[in-house]
């Protein structure tokens, strides 16, 4: 799983600009029939957070739409008048689909989804990184289709959260201090970028699922990452793993 990974982020971080390594990464999703792409890096507003703070923050990188998407009625109301995926950015979440915070076949969200569908979004794959002092960097990742298995989802956005790590590395200073971690830590955090549960490291390394977590926490609070999909982006752009 984490060659996979890194076939699809590969392009993003040989990169040496933001939009360059937009561009790459969405030129490596396109075979999966990727129809759109933003990403952006901004600070979380300060403000109550709503759709006008959170378009207001602007760090727009890329958007990769059909011509007349951006600007249009359709697009007007997924930004500003029903805009679900603000509920990703309260919780935090490194990893996520536009369905999770608007269900399809939900009455509530059908002309969410008919907007969405002008940009030939049937769904979306969403990657986020948080940083220091509120930094965030995000990608959506659209697709005409919306079956992926578990195993194509988990590279797909892994392979995302390394593009919103490079994102950030590119536009911030490197870290003052090298990260260190144990053989213990670096092992188990490889292997949840295999995408193993806690159980199955367990059995692999020989050790109870108490200590894969605390092996795995640790890494993660020395990456400074909330959590640990985003640990292994980390990770991999530091070039630890």
């Amino acid at each position: 799983m984490l060659s996979r990974i890194m076939a699809h982020a590969e392009p993003a971080l040989a990169s040496e600009t933001a939009e360059e390594a937009s561009t790459a990464y969405f030129a490596a999703m396109e075979s999966f029939g990727a129809s759109y792409l933003q990403t952006r890096l901004y600070r979380r507003p300060t403000a109550t957070l709503t759709s006008a703070s959170h378009w207001a923050a602007g760090g727009f990188i890329t958007r990769l739409a059909p011509a007349d998407w951006p600007g249009s009625p359709a697009f007007d109301y997924v930004c500003f008048e029903c805009n679900p995926l603000l509920g990703a950015i309260r919780e935090s979440r490194t990893r996520y689909r536009f369905s999770d915070f608007a269900p399809r076949g939900s009455a509530q969200f059908g002309t969410y989804w008919e907007a969405l569908g002008e940009a030939a979004i049937n769904d979306a794959l969403c990657s986020t990184s948080y940083g220091a002092d509120g930094a965030i960097a995000s990608l959506h990742l659209g697709f005409q289709k919306r079956d992926f298995t578990d195993e194509e989802s988990f590279a797909i956005q892994m392979a995302g959260l390394v593009l919103t790590e490079r994102l950030m590395s590119l536009t911030t200073p490197p870290p003052t201090a090298t990260v260190r971690l144990t053989v213990r830590e670096r092992d188990n955090l490889a292997l949840v970028a295999e995408g193993k549960t806690d159980w199955e490291i367990s059995v692999i390394l020989g050790i109870a699922e108490a200590t894969v977590r605390f092996h795995v926490d640790n890494a993660r609070r020395k990456l400074g990452a909330v959590n640990r999909a985003q640990a292994v982006a980390r990770l991999v752009n530091q070039r630890l793993i």
